[in-house]
């Protein structure tokens, strides 16, 4: 919450756009002299970039920053050391890594010292990350390089442009009246006159976890509304075909009441083929939900999570669709006259 997301571009609705004028590192150092309530600075670009060490190849996250990300992002170096102040003046070649990396590069192995390529870049391994595991977005915190700002500027992006700028407030100190500072700071620096638009953002983590909020509850909503369509499609489509069995059965059912069944007996049997119908398509969808799951998470990279209640839970649904819309088919089938029943052609 004492985090502040400063990045270029205008918040736009619908149809509308903008280009965007990237930062540059001195915008950051220009936060970190004038806004008194700053407890640090980060300057910050990344891409996704393959790693490779040996024939082992791994897609990570690789951000080039300066020793003040890991105050603000709140990470401490578990193993070997931090930037040097020369390192990141002169752009060496040398980057700190997650767990993630470590282990899907190293195995076992140890990682201080060795040099992993990046692109154009081969740099050498000064630091391991401590574990922090998942953010609030299910994302791998510990799936990360980073590298001097300075040499991801000039080996992998090309240019000088910073892409985001990370804030961290002093505890105690108003995110609001920094927001305004920050804001007023920024026009300052971009030469924007009263007239104009914000053609940058600053934003705090709870507004964007209010936004994240928004979406999810939005997604939620929709694929609920899709559910409940296919649910009352496939509820049809099961009254239908049950009405067709009833009406090519029509003598069977004759028969049954003829020699003494009972109608509920009868209404039992139609209920239980119409949950057996119904529960044999809710074990193919809880298959295939669960094969493009386990797919999904290998292709995002996060951690596939086997839920038992919901699978039970998904199944009984399905079933109770198979009682909801049978019973209706099941009821005339057990209402039949059994003379009318056994006189049917």
């Amino acid at each position: 919450s004492n985090v502040l997301m400063v990045s270029p571009g205008k918040r736009l609705g619908p149809g509308q756009s903008s280009g965007n004028v990237p930062f540059k590192q001195a915008d950051a150092e220009a936060i970190a002299k004038s806004i008194s309530s700053v407890r640090a600075v980060a300057p910050v670009s990344s891409q996704s970039i393959n790693a490779i060490f040996g024939n082992q190849n791994w897609s990570t996250q690789v951000t080039g920053s300066d020793h003040q990300y890991f105050t603000v992002t709140n990470r401490s170096i578990g193993a070997g050391r931090p930037f040097s102040e020369s390192e990141l003046r002169a752009g060496a070649a040398v980057c700190i890594v997650g767990e993630t990396v470590r282990k899907k590069l190293f195995g076992g192995q140890e990682a201080l010292g060795e040099k992993i390529r990046l692109q154009k870049l081969s740099c050498e391994i000064i630091g391991i990350l401590d574990g922090k595991g998942q953010n609030a977005m299910g994302m791998d915190q510990d799936d990360i390089v980073v590298i001097p700002l300075s040499a991801y500027q000039r080996r992998i992006a090309g240019n000088q442009d910073v892409a985001l700028i990370q804030v961290s407030i002093q505890q105690g100190a108003s995110t609001e009246k920094a927001q305004r500072d920050i804001g007023q700071l920024m026009r300052e620096r971009r030469h924007l006159s009263p007239s104009d638009d914000d053609n940058f953002n600053v934003m705090d983590m709870k507004e964007i976890a209010k936004m994240l909020t928004g979406t999810t509850q939005l997604l939620t909503a929709l694929l609920s509304a899709v559910a409940a369509v296919s649910l009352l499609v496939g509820g049809i489509g099961i009254m239908n075909i049950m009405l067709v069995s009833v009406t090519e059965r029509t003598r069977e059912i004759g028969v049954r009441l003829a020699i003494g069944a009972l109608e509920r007996e009868v209404l039992m049997q139609f209920l239980v083929e119409a949950v057996v119908l119904s529960s044999f398509g809710g074990l193919i969808g809880i298959v295939l939900a669960l094969a493009g799951s386990l797919w999904l998470a290998g292709f995002l990279r996060v951690p596939f999570i086997f839920n038992v209640g919901i699978v039970i839970t998904a199944f009984l649904f399905s079933a109770a669709v198979g009682v909801i819309f049978g019973y209706v088919p099941a009821l005339k089938a057990a209402r039949l006259d059994p003379i009318e029943a056994l006189r049917y052609e």
